[in-house]
């Protein structure tokens, strides 16, 4: 099957009551077991790339290339779309939209507002040209996330929420309402009210970023308030390091990197898997 936009698979999600997991890439073993975790369990999925990872990785175009590959080697029957986390520019939104990305988000949010809906617009512009989706942000999610660092919590502003979405035609909007990236300090407060008000007002599917360590209930609340996207990271990330960790501990004289890693994506495919059952995308792509 082709590489999708988000458009479709996040309309559907929020029509249908449950969201779609942007699952991040790192390198090859966490695309394998996002990918298989995606078509064992019949869900559409999101595969997020952050700038920072993409140049890890080798480049937009090399990530492309490797997804289509395992897609094709795996036969990948769900829809899949590669996304663009946390767009610094328009020229890096660009460079994602000419490498074969599906999806981009423009951040703008650390912008004052009349700038983050000029380069918002101009993404959009250039991104439907493409039949690419774009995801924007308003307010500061907290926390850090890659080459993203924020210090404190603003949330959204539903005024400014409405009216981005109505001058920029965005696909799908990411309201700061207390969530943050990385582990959460404390127990996490987000704003529902803000949330359903956001939702209404704008009419397009809103997205959690940091949906790492969100009790279950609040999931499902946001969900029901019009959430279609959860971004998770962090989980993936702790859950193969601590394989890592394991395996290594128990086999110190282990240097065979597949014995490692082999372990380790397992450990991210089940914890996609626990994430697609939780957000309820399992057998939507059926």
């Amino acid at each position: 099957m082709p590489l999708v936009s988000m458009t479709e698979m996040l309309n559907k999600a929020k029509e249908n009551g449950y969201a779609v997991g942007q699952f991040n890439l790192n390198n090859l073993e966490f695309t394998q077991a996002i990918l298989q975790a995606a078509e064992e369990e019949k869900s559409p999925v999101i595969l997020g790339v952050s700038e920072g990872a993409g140049r890890y990785m080798g480049g937009f175009k090399t990530v492309v290339n490797m997804v289509k590959g395992l897609m094709e080697e795996y036969n990948i029957t769900v829809p899949v779309a590669i996304h663009l986390d946390h767009g610094s520019s328009f020229e890096s939104c660009a460079k994602a939209i000419h490498a074969g990305f599906t999806s981009v988000m423009i951040d703008a949010s650390h912008h004052p507002f009349e700038e983050n809906v000029a380069l918002t617009s101009k993404v959009v512009e250039l991104a439907h040209l493409h039949g690419v989706s774009v995801e924007a942000e308003l307010g500061v999610v907290g926390g850090q996330e890659d080459d993203v660092v924020a210090n404190g919590i603003i949330y959204a502003n539903p005024d400014e929420c409405e009216e981005l979405v109505k001058r920029t035609g965005i696909d799908c909007l990411a309201p700061a309402l207390g969530s943050v990236h990385g582990p959460y300090k404390g127990e996490p407060k987000l704003g529902f009210v803000e949330m359903e008000e956001i939702s209404n007002r704008t009419g397009v599917p809103l997205v959690l970023h940091g949906g790492t360590g969100i009790p279950t209930k609040d999931i499902q609340k946001a969900i029901s308030l019009g959430t279609a996207k959860i971004n998770v990271n962090t989980e993936n990330q702790m859950a193969s390091a601590k394989r890592v960790r394991e395996v290594l501990a128990e086999n110190p004289d282990l240097y065979d990197p597949r014995k490692y890693l082999g372990p380790a994506r397992e450990a991210i495919k089940e914890t996609v898997i626990g994430k697609m059952r939780e957000f309820g995308s399992s057998g939507k792509a059926e």
